[in-house]
């Protein structure tokens, strides 16, 4: 009888973690291509939202890395009226993981030119898919309020 349940529970805990690998597969599997920024709102702790009117890309590839790139839209024209060199925005990479307990994509960056100091950090995002094609990306804060989210659409 032990023997019959220890197979039983082992066949069980061999299923679960089958499974887990096939939620895994399916995200990595839905995240990987290219997408086009298209929204990116915030949220201030005054309660009231604001898109910050950028634009962007980001890619996931089938090797478990990404690549993400962000600015104004009004950058260019701001350059133009400045005599000095502007730089905002988000440029950063490295290597993904995920969480589907809490819902969240990890970027663990190795390069952030704009932001140097996310170097060797995480960037933690709840994600949100809206069928194939739709993918959001949201930041929280340590009271896990979120404080902005970002809209992408595949590029295809």
């Amino acid at each position: 009888m032990i023997k019959k349940l220890l197979w039983v529970s082992l066949g069980l805990l061999i299923n679960s973690a089958v499974s887990a690998a096939d939620d895994i597969d399916t995200i990595r599997q839905k995240f990987i291509g290219d997408w086009e920024l298209a929204s990116y709102y915030t949220f201030p702790v005054n309660g009231s939202e604001r898109e910050m009117g950028y634009i962007g890309r980001l890619s996931y590839d089938r090797f478990g890395n990404m690549a993400g790139l962000g600015m104004p839209k009004d950058l260019p024209k701001l350059q133009r009226e400045s005599n000095e060199r502007l730089m905002q925005g988000f440029a950063y990479w490295g290597p993904v993981s995920w969480d589907l307990e809490r819902g969240t994509v990890i970027h663990h960056v190795q390069g952030s030119p704009m932001v140097p100091q996310w170097v060797g950090g995480d960037n933690v995002r709840y994600f949100e898919f809206e069928g194939n094609d739709i993918l959001k990306l949201s930041l929280r804060d340590n009271n896990g309020r979120t404080t902005a989210t970002l809209t992408w659409h595949r590029l295809k």
